[in-house]
């Protein structure tokens, strides 16, 4: 997992080609207005789903992991905390991994805590066990989804 500020993403291009769309998108648009739902930029191998939802408790959020996808966190409302724990470390899923939806559920609670706030954001690798959506209130946010 890496965390970084959106004034230095330059630094993370050289990650996969096509990690400069994702943040040229994001700083190129206004989604205060922009109605909750995703945003094909190239059908399943780059999208962004635009989300407005309640965070929860540490203990209410499940661990997720991807084998298909990097994830791109950037919160736009709030700070959120997400939790990290290394795939290495979580055994067998709680869900089983669905193929389609790419992600695989664990019941179990973080190792590592973080906190990502607007201007900030956060970047999960298939390994990256992660709990994201962690704090009080509401949270307006974008996830990147990148084809690996």
């Amino acid at each position: 997992m890496i965390i970084g500020d959106l004034r230095e993403v330059n630094r993370y291009f050289s990650l996969h080609l096509r990690m400069r769309e994702v943040f040229e998108y994001a700083s190129q648009h206004d989604f205060t207005t922009m109605k909750a739902g995703r945003i094909e930029l190239d059908a399943k191998q780059l999208f962004i789903n635009l989300e407005e939802v309640e965070l929860k408790e540490k203990d209410e959020q499940l661990i997720e992991v991807h084998r298909k996808y990097i994830d791109v966190h950037i919160p736009l409302i709030a700070e959120e905390t997400i939790g990290w724990k290394a795939l290495a470390d979580l055994g067998e899923p709680d869900i089983q991994y669905d193929e389609d939806k790419d992600f695989a559920f664990y019941q179990q609670l973080a190792d590592q805590y973080f906190h990502i706030k607007p201007g900030q954001f956060a970047i999960c690798f298939p390994e990256d066990g992660h709990a994201p959506l962690i704090g009080i209130g509401k949270q307006r946010k974008l996830i990147a989804k990148i084809l690996i």
